[in-house]
């Protein structure tokens, strides 16, 4: 599988990276997952060589790049100018699958719609507002927020394109109202926007097949083939185990001199498909994510292989990187992966040591 991870790895700018600004590189991904706000920082980061986590908090700070619900009903950086035409073919879809949550936690239509208007109200004008402050708004307003209400609230307003997350303060996401933060696009009809999603997935994500855009996109498999089928004259079909993949035709041939990478937890190299034995040994699965509990721990990328885990301790003029390899590292690897935790201290603009493991 070693082809299918080199170019997996060159088609997501990891290797040979060749764009220059963080939302370049958040548009060409389409999305990619931020539930973890540092690591989503380090997924851009890593991918634009010489860029510090300063550039890429200001990129969000200046909105050109958004935190918000969006695939799959979960937490994603996407560039401001995909963020409308994404929310209005996504959006509608996540609504209607949170039906049943709703009524678990007495969500009706009623307080829905009211808590969209207070929500949007409080934000409009420019106010960046955390989700406690949000929290107390709702509170004085007779809507409780009590267990994930609140939660589901902000999800709800933010899947109807009213409002989306900016900075972080105090550890809290602040919240904007979308046409304070994000200009006005025209829409685009419904087969336009899943043939562009379609193909931004496949040619920054693939080689991949159907059954991946799916599980990456959430979208019902009629309407991922449908994207499928509008873009496919425009990718390369490959078989491997008598299976279609798809890929720019850009891909360049694979070969064997891959750099050795320390992507963040929940990156795209490991969660932008369905099945990743192409880089993940399936008998190590559970070392990445314990229990399948949703929790996806850094990861060593040796050779385009998912070859153990990492993780970091700051502290006041440092960054412990501990590597947590499946097996022994070799020397190259151990000393490829020394330099890409200098890579990471760097972005920080912290010295690095490296943790016994």
């Amino acid at each position: 599988m070693i082809e299918i991870a080199a170019q997996r790895l060159h088609n997501q700018q990891i290797e040979g990276p060749r764009l220059r600004e963080p939302a370049e590189i958040v548009a060409w991904l389409g999305a990619l997952q931020g539930q973890d706000y540092p690591g989503a920082k380090w997924s851009v980061g890593l991918r634009l060589p010489g860029s510090t986590e300063a550039q890429i908090e200001q990129a969000i700070a200046e909105h050109s790049i958004v935190r918000t619900w969006l695939i799959r009903g979960t937490l994603h950086l996407v560039a401001a100018a995909d963020l409308r035409w994404m929310l209005a073919l996504i959006g509608p879809r996540q609504i209607a699958g949170n039906a049943r949550r709703y009524r678990e936690l007495e969500l009706d239509e009623d307080t829905l719609v009211r808590s969209n208007d207070l929500l949007a109200a409080a934000l409009h004008g420019g106010s960046k507002l955390t989700r406690p402050e949000l929290f107390d708004m709702l509170e004085q307003n007779g809507i409780s927020t009590a267990g994930q209400r609140g939660v589901f609230m902000l999800q709800h307003a933010s899947l109807d394109r009213l409002i989306c997350q900016s900075v972080v303060r105090g550890n809290h996401p602040t919240f904007v109202h979308i046409d304070d933060a994000i200009p006005a696009a025209a829409n685009i009809p419904r087969d336009e926007a899943l043939a562009r999603l379609a193909l931004r997935y496949f040619t920054s994500h693939g080689p991949a097949n159907l059954a991946d855009f799916v599980g990456w996109s959430g979208l019902t498999m009629s309407d991922a083939r449908a994207g499928l089928r509008a873009v496919q004259a425009e990718l390369v079909e490959d078989t491997y185990a008598g299976e279609s993949f798809w890929r720019p035709a850009s891909t360049p041939a694979p070969h064997d001199d891959l750099a050795v990478h320390a992507l963040p937890g929940f990156d795209e190299y490991v969660l932008g498909y369905r099945d990743r034995s192409a880089v993940l040994d399936p008998q190590h699965a559970q070392k990445i994510c314990p229990g399948g509990n949703g929790i996806f721990y850094p990861t060593i990328v040796a050779g385009g292989q998912i070859v153990g885990t990492w993780k970091r301790t700051i502290k006041k003029q440092k960054v412990v990187v501990t590597p947590e390899p499946f097996t022994s590292l070799s020397r190259e690897v151990a000393a490829g992966f020394a330099a890409a935790a200098e890579a990471y201290g760097a972005y920080l603009g912290l010295a690095v040591e490296i943790g016994a493991g």
